[in-house]
């Protein structure tokens, strides 16, 4: 079934670029890869967008500790995040980054249309440069910033503030109703406990001097420069031409009900909430679905930069393929929740599912129609066996369901469910042997295994394409050699 002419729009969280990317963001952008995928292999007009956020305080400080010029330290760590679409054989449309062009003037544009909302005054706050926010004292933990585990700084200065409190009401019914739907339901309860609690107006600027000079400058006010959380989430309609070229503007965000954002749990309020808040007051359309992704931790504690505790994805891909980094983000780790990562699960996974598991499988059937093939017995185009046919329209459904709730995991187990079934349904018919239907049970296999490399497209599509090529030149080539 296709769905033709309908528009599909999701993007990723910006991350900061004071370093090189981790797997953390690799989770998360896999993920929305495989969303696209799925949408285009639809019929649907998909348009997948991810980027760099590089106007934070933490860039311009992580920049003068490596002694390089910010723009120059910007564009070099944002050059490896823009590099992760040939590594992890990504299918973006656009990368976005924060300092362009196109991006600041649509920034401008929707300063512009909130400005009755804001006002200036003077402030004292405890900010933490990792989170590039404040918090007041019940929200700290022992003293310190719950992600960074760092003492925020105390902040004391005229900014300009803009009023949230002004749309609590508002917010929490397009929170309740699923207006803005937050999945999952955990996360929608969370952004509700959070609206109970009252909503007070956010700082969305910073001094010039305490930015480093370095950010987008409010045109009025050059004294000032936006607050990362004002800037950076507008990348969600500039990459689309707010306030440069509105065409895919208006088809990708005003007029299509298919918008999702892909983040990360640690800033659910500011997509949630402030984001959306900021689109009321400009009068523009709100994205419809916020997928909300647990964090990929080591040892039980999160993964993050300023941590320092990442992990390359470039180096596992180095090691171990682009596919098999994919796969296991993708069926080990939880859509929601937190996901350890460890080398030994990781090669524990790619022996059992990859090798063992899909790449045997392949292997088998192909060195036996091989072999069959040599008779030259002519094969049908659909599969004759009813448990097989069965077994795949079941299959078809589990996955369709589980994909389009997010749950990479399940999808691909009902894949993998499909390979055991080809593996027992081997055993018993054993076709390696000389019986009469032998040439149909192996036809039956070879298209079996073809609607497997369908399925697996969004996920392993380098994978997909060589088992397909395989089955059309019965040319076996392991596909995952044991580690």
């Amino acid at each position: 079934m296709t769905k033709e002419n309908k528009k599909f729009y999701i993007s990723t969280a910006l991350p900061y670029v004071n370093s090189v990317p981790h797997i953390g963001f690799a989770l998360e952008i896999i993920q929305a890869d495989v969303i696209a995928r799925y949408h285009r292999n639809l019929g649907e007009e998909v348009f997948f967008l991810t980027g760099t956020d590089e106007n934070g305080l933490k860039i311009a400080r992580a920049a003068e500790e490596a002694n390089i010029p910010v723009e120059e330290f910007a564009k070099k760590n944002a050059d490896t995040f823009r590099n992760l679409k040939e590594i992890l054989n990504l299918s973006f449309d656009d990368f976005i980054r924060t300092t362009e062009d196109r991006h600041i003037k649509a920034v401008y544009k929707l300063w512009q249309a909130c400005k009755k909302d804001v006002y200036k005054k003077k402030y004292r706050g405890l900010y933490c440069v990792g989170c590039e926010q404040f918090y007041t004292e019940d929200e700290l933990v022992d003293g310190l910033c719950p992600e960074h585990k760092t003492k925020p700084e105390i902040v004391e200065e005229e900014n300009y503030f803009f009023k949230l409190s002004a749309y609590e009401n508002q917010l929490k019914e397009l929170i309740e109703k699923d207006v803005i739907k937050v999945i999952p339901q955990t996360r929608k309860n969370e952004v509700l406990g959070f609206i109970k609690k009252g909503l007070e107006d956010i700082c969305i600027s910073r001094s010039s001097e305490r930015a480093r000079n370095w950010g987008i400058p409010i045109q009025d006010d050059p004294s000032q420069i936006f607050w990362s959380w004002f800037d950076a989430v507008i990348n969600y309609i500039s990459a689309l031409g707010y306030g440069t070229d509105d065409n895919n503007f208006k088809k990708y965000w005003q007029e299509n009900d298919n918008k999702i954002h892909a983040i990360g749990k640690g800033i659910l309020i500011f997509h949630s909430l402030y984001w959306p808040a900021y689109l009321l007051s400009a009068g523009i359309s709100l994205p419809d679905k916020l997928f909300v992704h647990g964090y990929v931790t080591a040892g039980g504690q999160k993964m993050s930069k300023s941590l320092g505790n990442i992990v390359n994805p470039s180096e596992l891909v180095k090691k171990y393929g682009t596919d098999a980094v994919r796969y296991f983000f993708l069926r080990e780790a939880s859509p929601f929740e937190d996901s350890d990562f460890t080398i030994e699960k990781f090669e524990d996974r790619y022996n059992s599912d990859l090798a063992k598991g899909l790449g045997n499988l392949v292997a088998r059937v192909v060195t036996l129609a091989i072999k069959c093939k040599t008779k030259n017995e002519k094969c049908k185009t659909t599969i004759q066996n009813v448990r097989l046919k069965e077994e795949i329209i079941k299959i078809q459904e589990d996955y369709k369901k589980t994909l389009e709730e997010f749950k990479f995991n399940e999808a691909l187990k009902a894949v993998w469910e499909l390979i055991g079934f080809c593996d027992r349904y081997i055993e018993q018919e054993k076709p390696w042997e000389d019986t009469e239907n032998k040439t149909e049970i192996l036809n039956d296999l070879l298209l079996t295994i073809d609607e497997i490399a369908k399925l697996i497209e969004p996920f392993l599509p380098e994978t997909s394409e060589k088992i397909s090529q395989q089955i059309k030149s019965l040319k076996s080539i392991p596909l995952f050699p044991r580690i």
